[in-house]
């Protein structure tokens, strides 16, 4: 059973992932994820307390925005280019669309670009 605050903030997230074309949710390692086709570019999580998002922005991006303390790597995947963001009161929900889309950018499909573009 999860709480109030985890089940307000996945949907805000499953709102953000699952607007994009060809996107679905699947449950891996007990964590609600994101996938454009096959290919994952975001999980949701929690870390002990903090609600937490992952997602895959590639290697150069990913220094950048470790630079940037609301910022983690992910554990197991930051070598593949991912870092985490706490969820929090303070989560800004505009920037965080962004990173989401910028993330489905770095699996898509030529097709799913084509359809996020029109």
């Amino acid at each position: 059973m999860h709480s109030k605050a985890y089940e307000q903030t996945l949907s805000r997230v499953r709102e953000l992932c699952l607007a994009l074309p060809e996107t679905r949710e699947v449950e891996a390692w007990g964590h609600p994820t994101f996938r454009a086709g096959k290919k994952m570019f975001a999980a949701f999580g929690q870390d002990g307390p903090d609600l937490t998002i992952g997602f895959k922005v590639g290697h150069e991006r990913q220094a950048i925005l470790l630079k940037d303390e609301r910022f983690y790597p992910t554990p197991y995947a930051a070598r593949q280019g991912w870092v985490s963001l706490y969820l929090d009161k303070n989560t800004d929900w505009q920037e965080l669309q962004g990173l989401v889309r910028e993330a489905y950018e770095q699996v898509a499909l030529k097709r799913m670009m084509k359809a996020l573009e029109s």
